[in-house]
C-alpha cells in the first residue's frame, strides 16, 4: 500500500532497513491489511458496530460516549486541515494534561494522516525546542494554561508555524473553531506502516531520542499484551499515573481499553492519594502506576478496603519483590508486572496474577521473544546475568539518529537492562547495564539492593548507585527517604547495613548511606539514579566500614 503521507519527512528519515530490528508477525492476529488507520479500529468501529453510546472517556466533570469522543475527534480534525492547513505526513504537538480534550486531540492527528508528537506538560521551552527541531514539527494544539514555554519554544525553533488552545473560551481558542465544523470526518487511508507517533525516550541525559511508530505498531501492542496477560473486559474502568506522552500512559489509559471498548478515567492529578480518591469516586477496576505509588497507597489500606480494583498493572521501573509482597497483603490483589520500552512502545515481558513469582518480571509475552546474552550476542546459561535483547511486532525506530546502531544490533533490540533466565524460563531483572556497580572485582545490581532496604521497616523510598573509591573501584550507595519517626543517625545507618548483610551477599552492602527528603524521579516516575550523586549536596552522608 502507497503511503498516504503528503509530507514524507518520518519516511524519509527511517533507519536504514538494514539497521531496523527484524520484525516478528507470527500471531495470527498479527496480520495487519497494508492500509490501517489506527483509529479506525480503536474509535470509529465502535460506533459503526452500535458501541456509540457506551462509556469511554471519564474526567471530573466529563463522561463521554464513544459516539462523543469521534464526534470531538472529527470537529479537531477539521479544524487541523481546513484552518491549520495539516497534510498527512506533518508532525503535530500535542501539549496537555491527561484530559479527555488531549485524547481528542491524539485521534484527530491519526485521523487526517499526521504524526503526533505528545510531550509531557512538565517540558520548558528548551526541552520543547529540541523536541520541535528533531521532529520539525509544524503544528500544535496545546492546553491554554501551558502555552507560555510552547509560545518560548517557538522562539528558538520557528518552524512551528500554527498552534491552537483548547480550554480557550476566547473566539481564537480550539473550541470556537471546532464549533464551525459539525461534518463527520473521512479517515485518511493511510498505509499500515506510515509513521503515527513520535514517541520521545524519557529519563535520558543529553539529546533526547525520537522513536518512530507505525499504525501497525500501535495496534500491535493492543493484539499482544493485552490479551494474553491482561485480559480486562468491556465493562472494566481503567485508571492509572503515567502521562499519555509516556509510551506506558498512551497504552494502558487510551489505547488497550478502547481496543476492547472499556471506559477509562483520566485525571489531572495523580498522586497516590489522588489516586485512591479516584478510584474510590469512578469505581475503577484496572489500574496502571508505578511500584512506588503502590508502595505508598499500600499505606493507606483503609481507602482500599472495598474498591471495586482487580487488576493492578506495575511498570516503568523495576518492582521490588517487597511491593509486591506489601500490595497482595493490603489488597489481596497480585499485581502484574512487565517491562516495556519506548523503543518498542509497550510491554513485551510480563506475568499474568496466577504466574506471576516474587522478583521475576516474567516470561517473553506471545508475539515477542527474549533472550539473555554476553557481550558476543552468544545466548548466556541459565542463572547468568547477561544484556537483554528482544524481538517482537514492534521494534526501534529511531529518528535520523546514529544511536539506532547502539540499540539494534543482528535484529535484535538491546533494551539497555541487564537479565538472568532462571530454570523455569522466567526473566529476572538485576539493573540497567549502566547501573551495575562494580567493586573490588563484585558485579552488584543496584536495584537488588534497593530491593531488599524497602523490607526494612524504617524505609518509605531508596535508590542505589555506585560512587567512586580509591581502592574498590566502587562503593554501594543508598540514598534513603526514612519513614515518619526514625532517626537519620549513625544507628541507622548501621542497622540499615546489617540488615543487607543479612539479607544477602554481605559485599553487597551499602558502605555508604545519605538520608534525603526526595528521591530524583523523571515525570514518568523512573528513578534517575545518575542525579543520585548530586544530591550528595543536600543530604549528610554516613559511611562505617
Amino acid at each position: 500500500m502507497p503511503s498516504a503521507h503528503i509530507d514524507t519527512f518520518a519516511r524519509d528519515h527511517l533507519p536504514p532497513a538494514a539497521e531496523q530490528p527484524e520484525f516478528l508477525f507470527d500471531l495470527p492476529a498479527l496480520q495487519f491489511p497494508e492500509q490501517l488507520n489506527c483509529a479506525t479500529p480503536l474509535l470509529d468501529a465502535h460506533v459503526q458496530q452500535g458501541g456509540g453510546d457506551r462509556p469511554c472517556l471519564i474526567a471530573p466533570g466529563i463522561r463521554w460516549s464513544y459516539r462523543d469522543l469521534q464526534e470531538k475527534a472529527d470537529r479537531i480534525a477539521h479544524v487541523l486541515v481546513s484552518d491549520m492547513g495539516v497534510v498527512p505526513g506533518n508532525r503535530v504537538l500535542l501539549r496537555g494534561a491527561n484530559h479527555p480534550m488531549l485524547v481528542a486531540c491524539w485521534f484527530a492527528v491519526m485521523k487526517v494522516g499526521a504524526v503526533a508528537v505528545t510531550t509531557m506538560p512538565m517540558l520548558r521551552a528548551k526541552e520543547l525546542s529540541t523536541m520541535i527541531a528533531i521532529a520539525q514539527v509544524t503544528h500544535a494544539l496545546c492546553d491554554a494554561s501551558l502555552l507560555e514555554e510552547l509560545e518560548a519554544a517557538r522562539l528558538v525553533a520557528p518552524i512551528l508555524r500554527d498552534v491552537r488552545c483548547y480550554h480557550d473560551a476566547s473566539a481564537s481558542g480550539l473550541e470556537a473553531a471546532m464549533a464551525r465544523h459539525d461534518a463527520p470526518f473521512d479517515t485518511v487511508a493511510t498505509a499500515s506502516d506510515d509513521t503515527c507517533l513520535l514517541a520521545f525516550t524519557s529519563g535520558t541525559t543529553g539529546i533526547p531520542k525520537a522513536t518512530m511508530h507505525f499504525h501497525r505498531d500501535v495496534m500491535a501492542i493492543c493484539e499482544c499484551w493485552p490479551p494474553h496477560v491482561l485480559r480486562a473486559t468491556a465493562d472494566d474502568v481503567f485508571m492509572g499515573s503515567p502521562p499519555l506522552a509516556f509510551t506506558f500512559g498512551l497504552g494502558g489509559l487510551v489505547l488497550f481499553p478502547m481496543a476492547i471498548g472499556a471506559s477509562t478515567v483520566l485525571l489531572d492529578k495523580v498522586s497516590p492519594p489522588h489516586l485512591l480518591e479516584g478510584i474510590r469516586e469512578y469505581g475503577a477496576t484496572v489500574l496502571f502506576t508505578a511500584p512506588t505509588s503502590y508502595r505508598a497507597m499500600a499505606g493507606n489500606p483503609d481507602a482500599l478496603r472495598g474498591t471495586a480494583l482487580r487488576k493492578c498493572v506495575s511498570a516503568g521501573e523495576a518492582l521490588p519483590a517487597a511491593t509486591r509482597a506489601l500490595w497482595r497483603v493490603v489488597t489481596g490483589i497480585e499485581l502484574i508486572d512487565g517491562i516495556g520500552a519506548t523503543e518498542l512502545l509497550h510491554i513485551f515481558i510480563s506475568a499474568d496474577e496466577t504466574h506471576a513469582r516474587p522478583g521475576a518480571t516474567g516470561v517473553p509475552v506471545p508475539g515477542y521473544r527474549a533472550e539473555v546474552v554476553d557481550d558476543a550476542g552468544v545466548p548466556v546459561p541459565v542463572g547468568t546475568i547477561g544484556k537483554l535483547r528482544v524481538k517482537g511486532p514492534t521494534g526501534c525506530r529511531y529518528l535520523r539518529d546514529e544511536r539506532q546502531r547502539t540499540y539494534v544490533r543482528d535484529g535484535w533490540n538491546y533494551t539497555g537492562d541487564a537479565y538472568l533466565i532462571d530454570a523455569d524460563g522466567y526473566f529476572h531483572y538485576h539493573a540497567r547495564t549502566d547501573d551495575i556497580i562494580i567493586s573490588s572485582g563484585y558485579n552488584i545490581a543496584g536495584p537488588e539492593v534497593e530491593n531488599v532496604l524497602l523490607q526494612h521497616p524504617a524505609v518509605a523510598e531508596c535508590g542505589v548507585t555506585g560512587v567512586p573509591d580509591d581502592e574498590r573501584g566502587q562503593i554501594v550507595k543508598a540514598y534513603v527517604v526514612l519513614r515518619e519517626g526514625y532517626a537519620p543517625d549513625t544507628a541507622m545507618v548501621k542497622a540499615l547495613q546489617d540488615y543487607v548483610k543479612q539479607s544477602v551477599a554481605p559485599y553487597k552492602y551499602p558502605r555508604a548511606v545519605a538520608f534525603v527528603a526526595t528521591l530524583p524521579r523523571t515525570n514518568t516516575g523512573k528513578l534517575q539514579r545518575f542525579r543520585l550523586r548530586d544530591s550528595d549536596r543536600d543530604a549528610e552522608t554516613m559511611e562505617t566500614t
